[in-house]
């Protein structure tokens, strides 16, 4: 337990993970309401070499990158998996309430900036874009590449502006379970959306950083702050951040898998809206669900490779 209204997951709880033998580094945000917070990272590769930040979105945390991190430090890169607060080995907030997109937007843009993260190619899917995005839009100079992967960046704005600004109904009907929960059973989410469910090792990994339902308001928070209305927290920024993107002529590439309706249509948004994507490779990743760094690691992991190489 740390001080106050924060919780911290016991070490212990990590211990003998399947699969993930990294060492986590952490890092100390300064926060106005809550003070301290503890953010973990993966941090593998040399220091000196451009960076693939890897983001997780709901409810995952860096472990899900355990098969593209080897593959990027093999080809000489570095590769840098956060937890977002309320995840993974980082701490998390006793109270739902106490989550805002906002916030998460600035614990990772203060993380990015206490590394000084340059060269970036940034690696988003589901939550790691909307929060990616923005502080790529945020501090476009830091950003090199984007390899988008089953996620959006919603504005509530109708075509032609794209083909799916909308969220869609599967996204709202998400949003109102998670509203109507006290508990969400983790290792179950990702088992349910995978084509094919993670073995049993894999699927305690994912349960490890919630030992209770008072670690979980993270996770009860986030889909409730999608903004799937016109009137919600994060449209003016997201707006913001798309006129960043809008002007984006680095290379930014769509890899979504072949069988997540929930965010499909936003791979075509992207390609249409961002000038980076012309001409790039935006491969369709075969044989996975939402998760496809779960199903199909080492797939995307060829994409991301060859997407760095381009970038340096």
């Amino acid at each position: 337990m740390a001080a106050g209204d924060v919780l911290r997951t016991p070490a212990a709880r990590f211990a003998d993970l399947s699969d993930f033998p990294f060492t986590p580094r952490y890092l100390e945000l300064q926060d106005a309401r809550l003070g301290a917070l503890r953010m973990a990272a993966i941090d593998e590769g040399p220091r000196a070499a451009p960076v693939a930040l890897l983001l997780h979105g709901e409810p995952t945390w860096s472990y899900l990158y355990r098969r593209i991190i080897p593959a990027i430090t093999r080809a000489g890169f570095r590769a840098v998996a956060p937890d977002f607060i309320g995840f993974g080995r980082s701490d998390k907030l006793a109270r739902r309430g106490d989550y805002s997109y906002d916030a998460f937007v600035k614990w990772l843009g203060e993380f990015v900036t206490a590394l000084d993260l340059k060269r970036v190619t940034l690696v988003c899917q589901d939550w790691g874009g909307p929060i990616g995005l923005r502080v790529l839009g945020e501090q476009p100079q830091r950003f090199a590449a984007v390899l988008a992967a089953n996620t959006l960046l919603p504005t509530c704005e109708p075509p032609p502006r794209g083909v799916a600004q909308w969220p869609g109904a599967l996204i709202e009907n998400w949003v109102a379970t998670a509203a109507a929960a006290d508990d969400l059973p983790v290792s179950g989410i990702i088992a349910a959306v995978c084509r094919t469910p993670p073995a049993a090792p894999a699927l305690q990994a994912y349960d490890a950083p919630f030992p209770d339902a008072s670690y979980k308001s993270g996770v009860l928070a986030f889909p409730g702050l999608i903004p799937i209305r016109p009137d919600m927290a994060g449209i003016a920024e997201n707006r913001r951040a798309w006129a960043q993107l809008e002007q984006f002529e680095r290379p930014f590439v769509t890899a979504f898998s072949d069988s997540d309706p929930t965010t499909a249509p936003w791979a075509e948004v992207f390609r249409r809206r961002i000038p980076g994507a012309a001409g790039q490779p935006h491969p369709v990743i075969a044989n996975a669900g939402h998760f496809l760094q779960e199903e199909q690691g080492e797939a995307l992991a060829e994409v991301l490779v060859a997407l760095l190489h381009r970038a340096s």
